[in-house]
């Protein structure tokens, strides 16, 4: 089976933590054997000289091909119109894989080609396919629905795309219940849960990971993980805090919300108690993890996060907001708690959980059947029906 695989999210020597879930993915399905994959990781640049800031200065000297962890990986430049632009994407991004798609297509034809996000991935891919002839499938992981299928300019494009591909995935059962509130066709869509490598994530000796991040071994440590984003909510686990006096709060990531929260810590009186640990890598992620007590999130929307289900593999209950694929991941009390985007009602949650500590066994259940190898059997599976 010949696939074509259209990645915008995919890791890189500049952002090595962008997308890592799909990388996990792909690389499993090339170890099946059973998948000739193409992998295209679009990069986006936006014209000279904005192309010349400090931010895509390192995306301009990533190489056009390159094998990342196993998989060989495309990655054609396209013209990018920063804050304004996301309208335009898919079809800067056509133009941009084009030519190389329809010459590997005249040397061995692809069987499909499949999208693993739903814009501007998606629309995009969907014209690759009615130009090469074969099916299209699209996966939907949270914010590409939740933003991209509300946005002035996309929304059209993502209803569109879903109707016309022949298959699509979505992380959860309530995302996928969002897309039908779009438009997009019920009876083509299959729930495609994520992944998890269990030889990484684990229960590691928590003294000596608090040891290893310089972190106080009394009191409870609270932990978050993801981009410092307004949607992931680090600003309610911040305020949490001063209900929380004995606590310390870590933060692993990066984005353009760390001056204000580093601002909003020192307000609060809270200063000392939170650290920014910046990005770490997805491998380090453990130790992160299991020198918590307790995982927050309070975000405003997930189809499914990879950050709730590493966490209970390394024995570490979650506390974040009661939104559809939380609901369908978190179905014991031993596995967390569900609270607002409200530091006091996070406080209350945290506090419940300390005081009924499950064991490390009884979270690690929470994520029982999440495999790396059992999600790529199930996306090879939706694939070869797509082609038959």
């Amino acid at each position: 089976m010949r696939v074509l695989s259209l990645a915008t999210l995919y890791p890189n020597a500049a952002a090595p933590n962008f997308g890592v879930f799909v990388a996990r993915q792909m690389e499993a399905v090339v170890r099946t054997g059973a998948v000739d994959l193409t992998l295209v990781n679009p990069v986006g640049l936006p014209p000279f000289p904005l192309d010349r800031h400090s931010r895509y200065r390192s995306l301009r000297g990533l190489p056009e091909r390159e094998t990342w962890h196993g998989v060989d990986v495309l990655r054609p430049r396209f013209r990018l119109l920063p804050a304004i632009g996301g309208r335009f994407n898919p079809g800067a991004i056509v133009r941009a894989v084009w030519p190389i798609v329809r010459r590997l297509h005249a040397a061995q034809p692809f069987d499909l080609v499949d999208a693993q996000f739903f814009y501007p991935d998606g629309p995009a891919a969907v014209r690759l396919a009615a130009a090469l002839g074969v099916p299209c499938s699209i996966k939907a992981r949270g914010a590409d629905i939740h933003h991209w299928g509300h946005a002035a300019g996309t929304a059209e494009q993502v209803r569109r795309a879903g109707q016309a591909a022949a298959g699509l995935l979505a992380v959860s059962q309530g995302l996928a219940d969002d897309m039908v509130t779009l438009g997009l066709p019920r009876e083509r869509i299959t729930v495609h849960r994520t992944g998890l490598d269990r030889t990484v994530f684990r229960p590691l000796d928590q003294a000596a990971c608090r040891t290893a991040l310089g972190l106080p071994q009394a009191g409870p440590v609270l932990a978050t993980v993801g981009a410092l984003i307004p949607r992931k909510g680090q600003r309610h686990a911040i305020e949490a805090l001063a209900a929380l006096p004995e606590a310390t709060l870590v933060l692993a990531g990066a984005g353009p919300d760390e001056a204000a929260l580093r601002g909003l810590a020192r307000d609060r009186g809270v200063g000392e108690r939170v650290r920014f640990l910046g990005p770490v890598p997805h491998t380090d992620l453990p130790q992160v993890l299991s020198a918590a007590d307790v995982f927050v999130l309070p975000t405003a929307s997930e189809g499914l996060a990879n950050a709730w289900v590493e966490a209970l593999a390394c024995g570490t209950p979650v506390v974040t907001t009661p939104i559809p694929g939380a609901q369908e991941l978190l179905t014991s009390p031993d596995y967390g708690r569900f609270a607002g985007r409200d530091g006091q009602d996070i406080a209350m949650a945290v506090s419940d959980l300390l005081a009924h500590r499950p064991t490390r066994e009884a979270v690690c259940a929470g994520a029982a059947g999440f495999s790396w190898e059992a999600n790529a059997a199930s996306l090879i599976d939706h694939w070869r029906r797509l082609i038959v």
